[in-house]
């Protein structure tokens, strides 16, 4: 067995018909982790759909509304660029609810993955990029409202910056989080060199959002995250590992999260079809790692969701998202072994 719980429902897919978005992408991940024997049917367990309550937190009556009775008008939904049903409404729901109880087992396991979510683009009065509901967003806010959480930090690894993340966790500022408004940073190579790329920082509410991304990717309007690290085309492995390393260290210096909500996007691998940055599958996995072990190292408890990927073979995208589950299952399996 896993020493931490898998969130997954076959309700999770998304019902959009033809789309560059893998919907299916969820169940092969389940049936790889089965079939490969990484997961057994007991480390699974089923979400229930988050209650319009638990959306409210996030997202505005107004949006909430519209979804719930199809009154979304053409241009709302041609900003999500997927077509609007009341089975995609249940769906998005379902992976709020998924997040919800990731955030707890987190807290109780030390980390937990739920097979779906990171719908990232989402705003609170409307749906982006594939997002139509902010399912991490709505997880941090029931946790902070239940008081099982007063900070959480977003570590959003997605190919294409947290927008929505962002703005909702733009809020009002504390005086304990002394970051500068605006600062650059580098990272140096081993041998010295330095890495290309800027690093930008601003104070942070009681959530820190950090956003790693192709700087010349969607979205065009890029709102600051606590940190933004704007990435150039075509970064590999090393630098890009790096830059992750650094993120986390400046981010962790200032701000004292009691929950880290980690976005493992899949789409920074190289053959991805909406990214332009060159990961490989290895790198992927090496980035999960260094995320656990910061994370474990800390004591930090880590939900994780899926976010993007979108690879010319879906079952790089499924290697890439299982990998993930794998990463995990080293670092805490050896965290819970006795020495």
């Amino acid at each position: 067995m896993l020493p931490f719980k898998l969130v997954y429902s076959d309700a999770y897919y998304l019902p959009i018909g033809a789309h560059v978005f893998p919907a299916e992408k969820y169940r092969r991940i389940r049936d790889r982790l089965l079939t490969s024997g990484v997961a057994g049917a007991g480390d699974f367990l089923e979400p229930q759909p988050a209650s319009d309550q638990d959306i409210l937190l996030v997202h505005t009556p107004e949006y909430v509304q519209k979804l719930r009775t199809g009154t979304l008008s053409p241009h709302e939904e041609m900003e999500m660029e997927i077509p609007y049903s009341r089975d995609l409404v249940e769906a998005f729901w379902l992976a709020a609810g998924g997040s919800i109880l990731a955030a707890r087992q987190a807290l109780q396991d030390g980390v937990s993955i739920s097979l779906g979510g990171g719908f990232h683009h989402a705003f609170p009065d409307h749906g982006e990029g594939f997002c139509m509901i902010h399912d991490v967003a709505v997880a941090i806010r029931r946790m902070q409202r239940d008081e099982k959480i007063r900070t959480a930090m977003t570590v959003d690894c997605d190919v294409h910056q947290g927008n929505g993340t962002a703005v909702i966790f733009a809020g009002a500022q504390t005086a304990n989080s002394p970051l500068p408004s605006v600062s650059s940073s580098a990272v140096r190579r081993h041998d010295g060199s330095r890495i290309a790329g800027k690093q930008r920082e601003t104070l942070a509410s009681d959530v820190f959002t950090i956003s790693l991304h192709q700087h010349n990717n969607y979205p065009l309007w890029k709102p600051p995250s606590s940190i933004d690290v704007d990435l150039p085309d075509g970064i590999e492995d090393e630098d890009y590992l790096a830059w992750v390393d650094n993120a986390l260290s400046s981010g962790l210096r200032h701000f004292a999260p009691d929950l880290i909500c980690y976005i493992a996007g899949a789409d920074p691998y190289r053959y991805d079809q909406l990214g332009g940055l060159s990961l490989t599958i290895e790198g992927l996995k090496q980035r999960d790692e260094l995320v656990f072990r910061v994370a474990r190292t800390r004591g930090i408890p880590v939900m994780v969701t899926y976010a993007g990927g979108y690879a010319q073979n879906v079952e790089d995208t499924v290697t890439i998202h299982s990998n993930t589950v794998i990463a995990a299952k080293e670092i805490f399996s050896a965290a819970a072994t006795p020495r």
